[in-house]
């Protein structure tokens, strides 16, 4: 979901007309604003736009026509998007780790030691699969040396890397690739939450905030996108088998629905309340308060994740605007994220 959350919800809601009419002209129900060639060349765009569309770009890999280029089956699509969200009848709804409820209420809590949670991941064997080969990944890996059992990892990363560690084990194995089609998205999309997940973190912890929750929410639109994703070839496949799922159509499905998926995801996990409401501050920000980490860290998190990848992208002056941290907070944020979207690099 590159529609980064601080104006997503706008862009859902206001951007796009309502879609329940049968009348409806198909092609015209989600069109863009304005055309593919005004749109592409349009400087004078909302820079929030404008690094939402970039990410889009980046994540879908085309080019910025191909994302408002309409086609006659999208209302539909979105239509029937709209009805299994509803009536919670997601087809590609990712299923509740079994793990996860008891790792969720061992990292929320404050008495929790670097025993209890080692506990927890030995506990399952998968989720000990899954820790040591994140552990070990250039993103969260210290030094040089090789972690080879949990005890050792909690030992290296500490009570804050392992819960951390923790929460983007469960997460990866719902980000894999099913089949070479979807390779490039999803090395791109966990790229993505991993880096808006690290930097809501930091910001959290920079309001001295509890800072491991806004790390596994800024996982979520990643997960979402690729959720919504799937959703639209399963509709393709099935209801319109000679056509193909286009840019647009994944660009404008998930611009309106990406909100409503990271909660139904939520919910199916059983999630804390801390975590809905979390979503729901993204979402509705109160005019005249402070962003939420989560707003401002997935702000910049796409806007490193495009840096490192050497795509378009926003002038500092343009982020900075974007954001509610000073300069001199963003300008450490920032520091962190590139070396830790660097060291990810080194491994690829």
């Amino acid at each position: 979901m590159p529609g980064i959350f601080s104006w997503i919800r706008a862009r859902f809601f206001q951007r796009h007309g309502a879609t329940d009419s049968s009348a409806e002209d198909e092609s015209q129900v989600s069109a863009p604003t304005l055309a593919p060639e005004d749109w592409q060349a349009d400087q004078s765009r909302p820079a929030r736009d404008r690094l939402d569309d970039h990410l889009f770009c980046w994540l879908l890999d085309c080019n910025p026509r191909q994302l408002v280029t309409p086609s006659p089956f999208t209302g539909k699509v979105l239509r029937e998007i709209e009805n299994r969200l509803e009536n919670s009848r997601l087809e590609e709804l990712p299923r509740q780790p079994l793990t996860l409820p008891t790792l969720m209420r061992t990292l929320a809590s404050e008495a929790t030691t670097r025993k209890d949670v080692a506990q927890i991941i030995l506990n399952d064997p998968a989720l000990t699969d899954q820790v040591l080969q994140v552990a070990n990944s250039p993103f969260f890996k210290v030094g040089d040396q090789t972690v080879e059992t949990v005890d050792q990892a909690v030992f290296l990363l500490g009570l804050d890397g392992i819960r951390n560690v923790a929460s983007a084990s469960v997460m990866r194995p719902m980000l894999a690739a099913r089949n070479s089609t979807e390779s490039t998205f999803t090395q791109r999309v966990w790229r993505w939450g991993l880096s808006c997940a690290r930097a809501s973190e930091l910001i959290a912890l920079n309001r001295k905030e509890e800072s491991t929750s806004y790390f596994m929410t800024g996982l979520l639109p990643a997960l979402a996108y690729l959720t919504l994703r799937r959703e639209v070839q399963s509709i393709i496949r099935r209801r319109y088998p000679d056509q193909q799922a286009t840019p647009q159509m994944y660009y404008e499905v998930t611009h309106r629905f990406a909100w409503a998926t990271a909660q139904k995801i939520a919910k199916a996990w059983r999630l804390p309340t801390r975590y809905h409401a979390l979503l729901l501050t993204a979402e509705r920000p109160v005019p005249g308060d402070a962003q939420s980490p989560l707003n401002d860290g997935l702000t910049l998190g796409t806007r490193e994740v495009l840096r490192d990848a050497h795509q378009r992208n926003l002038a500092e002056e343009e982020l900075q605007a974007l954001l509610s941290l000073d300069p001199r907070q963003t300008e450490k944020v920032r520091q962190i994220l590139s070396r830790f979207l660097a060291e990810g690099l080194s491994s690829r």
